[in-house]
């Protein structure tokens, strides 16, 4: 597994830094996991790390790069690493249902960058045209999680349209009257790259699928008690996102490519422009409270929603699970050009 650190900073310099304790005289050495491989969906964590935003903040930050042989989950609860990018909302969910001590402290996405793709010229113009397809490819997990929503929120949907998907776009390619699903800042330029086509793309989190996603979790108790560790490391990567779809993002870009070698320049540049296009970054209460924020309205919202489609349990207490105290303050909003 390939690492990427901070470079050291003056630990001087660092007392009389904006938004960093005076009595900060040494720089907090921080371990970050991510879920999956690097791209541009990581590049604000990337970014503060190479134009030392974290060092700002007095941190020392390693980024354990995730994939299909981590174990970075794991690796929090055990206590090897300080917080970790998790999916969304059913994730920390269905660890409460569990026991499993962990709290989401800021939603980096404001949109689950979730979305079912489909053919062109075939008829379907909206979200419930998709119910009329006889295929949709999907994983089992979306199968149990997303498309029992889709049951209940939409009429049509039936569980004979399930099809697993083979995280191959060639099943699709080639039958027309079928959906894929996918995150819609990856799969759709494959896609185009590969079948020539730009398809219809419908994205679970504007037809009602509200829940966050790219949340950064840590363990309970060690958020409770390094509540200024937290913070800091929340405001410097909040910061880090606003430099990385706003300023000078090629420092972070080669830093992703250098532990994800497969990642090219046009992959980068077309997730860039959808996650700007699609708001899944910058919507909602973001807009004007900055990266990173969350509501208890919406994540309520998206509890009640689960709980009508039979997908989580009535009864949890999900306040358990998220804390809005080290979000929605504004931070790093002046980065933005």
């Amino acid at each position: 597994m390939r690492k990427v650190t901070s470079l050291a900073g003056l630990a001087m310099g660092l007392a009389f830094t904006a938004g960093l304790s005076t009595s900060a005289l040494a720089l907090d050495e921080v371990k970050f996991g991510t879920n999956w491989l690097a791209q541009a969906e990581h590049g604000g964590y990337y970014q503060a790390v190479a134009d030392g935003t974290y060092e700002k903040y007095g941190l020392k930050v390693e980024i354990l790069q995730g994939g299909p042989q981590a174990a970075n989950r794991a690796l929090l609860l055990a206590g090897k690493i300080q917080f970790y990018m998790a999916g969304n909302m059913l994730q920390p969910l269905s660890a409460l249902a569990e026991d499993i001590p962990v709290l989401e402290v800021a939603a980096i996405f404001q949109k689950d960058p979730q979305v079912l793709i489909a053919h062109p010229d075939t008829g379907i113009e909206t979200f419930e045209d998709l119910a009329k397809l006889p295929t949709i490819f999907m994983g089992a997990d979306g199968f149990a999680s997303y498309f029992q929503w889709m049951k209940s929120a939409y009429p049509g949907f039936k569980d004979e349209q399930y099809k697993p998907y083979q995280f191959n776009p060639g099943p699709f390619l080639v039958d027309k009257q079928s959906a894929q699903q996918g995150y819609i800042t990856s799969e759709p330029f494959a896609i185009e790259t590969e079948g020539g086509f730009k398809p219809k793309l419908f994205l679970l989190a504007d037809a009602g699928f509200e829940t966050y996603s790219t949340l950064i979790e840590g363990r309970k108790d060690f958020v409770e008690a390094n509540k200024d560790l937290t913070q800091r490391f929340v405001d410097a990567t909040i910061e880090g996102w606003y430099n990385y779809l706003y300023g000078d993002n090629t420092a972070a870009n080669a830093l992703i490519k250098a532990d994800n070698p497969e990642m090219t320049d046009d992959q980068i540049a077309f997730s860039i422009a959808t996650m700007k296009s699609f708001g899944l970054v910058e919507s909602g209460e973001a807009l004007d409270k900055g990266i990173g924020c969350m509501t208890d309205a919406k994540q309520q919202a998206f509890y009640d929603a689960m709980v009508k489609s039979g997908v989580v349990k009535e009864g949890i207490d999900i306040k358990q699970i998220y804390t809005t105290e080290f979000v929605c303050k504004g931070v790093g909003m002046n980065l933005k050009k």
